[in-house]
């Protein structure tokens, strides 16, 4: 009589699980290829944006003073990083809302932070070369010597970084229509009211303390400051004011996320 063996069952081990890093890096490059079309168009607009900044300007001033050119010159750059988050990226998250794709990468199994933060890192990338062109087309055209810190590359990032943030934030609190009307809104008053290209001391008393609390003034201080280094300098007010906005940006958008099922 013999004894069957009943051979044991192999035991596959589950796979190892990504790091939060990982996953960042893998939803940053999938959010990157699926707008493979879009962006080099999206990129060639950023570099034209400060170079029609920086002409429109010049006709408009004439022959700048050494105060107003360095002004023009370090503003452009600056406009540049706040039209990409505050313009592009509302436009581009209310379309992927009402085509239903970000209700489907929310379905994703990644956490939403990460998600956000992907989002948030492509925005900022995608703003940088526009930022370059900047500071090289204004410092030719109005011949300013500009003297640049080391801080102004984080300087950089953390301006758009904190633009795409409340741009995120705006299209995921606010209907599809409205979040893209007030995108357009925003292009006139970062143009032509916000001390970016020229001094607040020009704008009325109230606009003056408005700025004080709102990001963009202090985005324009942190460039200006680290571009033009021996002329400007950043208060440790504006850092904080440009931190908590960042902040208060990111933590908005994640919890309009969290609340979107």
């Amino acid at each position: 009589m013999s004894t069957a063996v009943t051979a044991a069952p192999t035991v596959t081990a589950p796979p190892a699980a990504l790091s939060p890093l990982r996953q960042l890096g893998l939803v940053v490059q999938w959010q990157m290829r699926r707008r493979t079309q879009e962006l080099p168009l999206l990129i060639l607009l950023q570099l034209l944006i400060p170079v029609a900044v920086v002409i429109g300007y010049g006709l408009l001033v004439g022959d700048a003073g050494p105060v107003a050119g360095l002004y023009l010159a370090t503003g452009a750059p600056v406009i540049t990083l706040v039209t990409v988050g505050l313009v592009g990226t509302p436009q581009f998250v209310s379309q992927s809302r009402t085509e239903g794709s970000l209700d489907w990468m929310r379905t994703l199994p990644v956490p939403r932070t990460l998600f956000l933060l992907a989002d948030l890192a492509v925005w900022t990338l995608v703003a940088m070369p526009g930022m370059v062109t900047g500071v090289i087309v204004g410092a030719w055209r109005f011949d300013v010597d500009l003297a640049p810190t080391w801080w102004v590359v984080p300087a950089a990032l953390l301006v758009a970084l904190t633009a795409a943030a409340v741009g995120y934030a705006l299209a995921t609190m606010m209907s599809p229509p409205l979040a893209m009307l007030m995108s357009q809104v925003l292009v006139f008053v970062v143009l032509l009211f916000t001390p970016i290209s020229f001094p607040a001391e020009r704008m009325p008393d109230w606009a003056q303390q408005m700025h004080t609390w709102l990001p963009l003034e202090p985005m324009a201080q942190a460039i200006r400051s680290g571009l033009a280094s021996n002329d400007f300098d950043m208060p440790g007010r504006s850092w904080v004011v440009l931190a908590v906005w960042c902040a208060a940006a990111v933590l908005g958008a994640r919890w309009a996320l969290n609340r979107r099922h």
